[in-house]
């Protein structure tokens, strides 16, 4: 996913994140740990727990794009895949817990040749 093209007024935007990723706002909200309405309103959008979120997520998944061939593939993998030694969390569920440090270091773990 290419950034620029994520962000609109100086910040991500969570419409433009949606499309691409063939969503809605809402399920993305959701995905993140952000209330329904969390990007229909525009003070909730520019909060810095919404764009930090968004931003963490953009972050992980253009690590594991290239991989996967395709944004959709890339927020599937981030959505459902159970991280071993994270107790099966899913790298959407390290991210709502505040954890996204941990899927880089699993990703940098799998890049340096390491036990996935």
């Amino acid at each position: 996913m290419q950034v620029e093209k994520l962000v609109e007024n100086h910040i991500f935007s969570p419409a433009l994140i949606a499309d691409e990723l063939r969503t809605t706002r809402r399920e993305l909200a959701g995905t993140l740990g952000l209330g329904a309405d969390a990007f229909t309103r525009s003070t909730r959008i520019r909060a810095r727990k919404s764009q930090t979120r968004l931003r963490q997520m953009v972050e992980i998944m253009n690590r594991i794009e290239p991989e996967l061939d395709s944004p959709i593939a890339a927020y599937a993998w981030f959505r459902s895949a159970r991280l071993p030694g994270f107790g099966g969390a899913t790298p959407h569920m390290l991210v709502r817990d505040g954890k996204s440090e941990h899927v880089h270091a699993y990703l940098d773990r799998v890049a340096a040749g390491g036990y996935a």
